[in-house]
């Protein structure tokens, strides 16, 4: 598969605008190995590889468990994730997939014990991103290097 554009190199502003809502999700509150979890999560069911790739390389990086790394996709059938975890998961998913129900009451109910609001609006900006991130990557063709 031939990468269609290299969306970096031909439109700067735009990946800057990008490197923005990343700076913002770096600064936030959340933690780096649930950012990368959700990162990952969003990357899987949208079917990118490019980003399956990356972001499962810096979860190892940053000392994610490969058994949680490998039940990932399956997260609600194991007892590897905790239960902000869990309600981050079913968030990004809800998101990813809005189209199917709008983000339901009940992933809402889910969500707001483990985050603060500030925390859930930072974790909506991190879903926003990898999903953008990767529609970026799935339309110009962009492989694992």
């Amino acid at each position: 598969m031939n990468q269609r554009l290299d969306f970096y190199a031909s439109s700067p502003a735009a990946i800057k605008a990008m490197v923005g809502l990343e700076q913002r999700i770096n600064k936030s509150q959340l933690e780096q190995p649930l950012v990368e979890l959700v990162r990952l999560r969003a990357s899987q069911i949208n079917g990118c590889a490019y980003c399956m790739d990356l972001h499962s390389g810096d979860a190892r990086k940053a000392g994610e468990d490969a058994r949680r790394l490998a039940t990932l996709s399956a997260w609600r059938d194991t007892p590897f994730f905790s239960e902000r975890e869990r309600a981050a998961l079913a968030w990004t998913e809800a998101l990813t997939l809005i189209h199917i129900d709008h983000v339901p009451d009940a992933v809402w109910a889910a969500v707001q014990p483990h985050f603060s609001p500030e925390e859930i609006t930072d974790l909506t900006l991190l879903i926003v991103a990898i999903n953008g991130w990767n529609r970026f990557s799935i339309a110009f063709r962009k492989s694992p290097e």
